[in-house]
């Protein structure tokens, strides 16, 4: 009997990783996305034993990989006793049943690991609800020969279709029921979160977002005095947390949203509507940035293209580099004539070249060591009287 699929079970505890790159793609790049798919595995309670990679015109249609570096793995995973095998790039369905007769082990691309780390780290039954929802979503185009027992899930015996129906028609039936059912409890509960921003009034709403893990949930709690969970791993916070912040005499409301990523599946975007919601109404936008890694520029970008794709990307944004406690750097020798890279930039550096580079408001702070907060403070004070004094100007006289 095959499992059912995105069972939250880990009955493993190692993997290994497998990225593909074409000829001319920037092996520095290509290995950063590995560190943050070992990132993302550890999250899922996995441990990264080998990361595999391969150059290819173009993924072999069959096995994603080439017939050689297949059979190296191959021999890896038995040696070592290797349950879990993780690709970085979406494998379509025959190239994952393929893969799973010649390995005989669990398969898994970014998307479902992703989708399967949602799963895990829901908590309420709205993210319940749009985890479950994006799963199916990606599930139905990939029925075929996936799995065959969904039946047990409607309830068994006693479904619609005759005893001839083929099999995955059943299946496929089974799912988009599913959907719809998933659909219409998702469409009561945006109604009612939608009553609730209504019922905040007319405060002015701020809203964090950035790429996962760099600390939106820290600032949250530094500026709100409250306990939200925060930790070292990637999509902390999946459900939207709003708080009532004051700074000096002024109030606001603030809300912290599931972060980011690098090729997060659109069926994910779609189901969390009502959740990017507090994204697209908010009136002013806080990116938070981790300044000590290495790729905070491509995050940047990420974030960007996002925020672009909800709907979001035109409003007032103040960019906070965070923790400058981590930030690193290796100085160039004097008489060392190759180009600068990333790595040889102070922050003083970047200082100089974001503030002149960017059209925006930028603060450099620690929000774990509480660096710079009162400036970052007073820039956000700024932005939302402003925005305060527009909104009701008879208030002119408290400020």
């Amino acid at each position: 009997m095959k499992p059912e699929p995105f069972s939250t079970a880990i009955p493993v505890h190692t993997c290994v990783l497998i990225g593909v790159m074409n000829k001319m793609q920037d092996e520095t790049i290509a290995k950063e996305y590995l560190d943050e798919l070992a990132f993302l595995s550890e999250t899922y309670g996995l441990e990264t034993k080998k990361v595999f990679t391969q150059k290819l015109e173009k993924p072999d249609k069959a096995t994603f990989i080439g017939k050689g570096k297949l059979e190296e793995v191959k021999n890896y995973i038995t040696e070592n006793s290797i349950n879990v095998v993780i690709f970085d790039d979406e494998l379509s369905p025959s190239q994952q049943r393929n893969l799973e007769k010649v390995l005989g082990k669990k398969i898994l691309d970014r998307t479902t690991l992703i989708l399967e780390i949602f799963e895990q780290r829901a908590q309420t039954a709205h993210a319940k609800t749009q985890v479950q929802l994006a799963q199916y979503q990606y599930l139905l185009p990939r029925l075929t020969g996936m799995w065959t027992h969904l039946e047990r899930q409607r309830g068994g015996t006693g479904t619609r279709g005759g005893a001839g129906e083929k099999e995955i028609e059943t299946d496929r039936r089974i799912v988009r029921d599913k959907i719809s059912l998933l659909k219409e409890r998702l469409k009561e509960i945006d109604k009612q979160m939608a009553t609730q921003r209504k019922n905040r009034g007319e405060l002015v709403r701020v809203a964090l977002v950035g790429y996962t893990n760099v600390g939106k949930s820290t600032l949250m709690n530094m500026l709100s005095k409250s306990q939200v969970f925060a930790e070292n791993k990637l999509f902390a916070t999946l459900d939207t947390t709003v708080r009532k912040v004051t700074i000096d005499n002024l109030f606001f409301l603030l809300s912290d949203t599931v972060g980011f990523i690098r090729k997060l599946p659109t069926q994910l975007v779609e189901s969390f509507k009502s959740t990017l919601d507090e994204v697209r109404e908010a009136d002013v936008l806080i990116h938070v940035v981790d300044i000590s890694h290495k790729s905070f520029e491509d995050h940047i970008n990420v974030v960007k293209q996002t925020l672009q794709d909800i709907g979001a990307g035109d409003k007032p944004t103040i960019l906070v580099f965070n923790k400058i406690d981590a930030f690193t750097y290796v100085p160039k020798d004097e008489d060392d004539l190759t180009p600068l890279l990333r790595e040889n930039l102070s922050l003083d550096d970047i200082k100089k070249t974001w503030m002149k580079s960017l059209n925006t408001t930028c603060v450099f702070i620690s929000a774990h060591q509480k660096t710079n907060l009162e400036e970052f403070k007073a820039v956000l004070y700024k932005i939302v009287k402003e925005i305060h004094v527009k909104r009701y100007p008879y208030h002119n006289l408290l400020y």
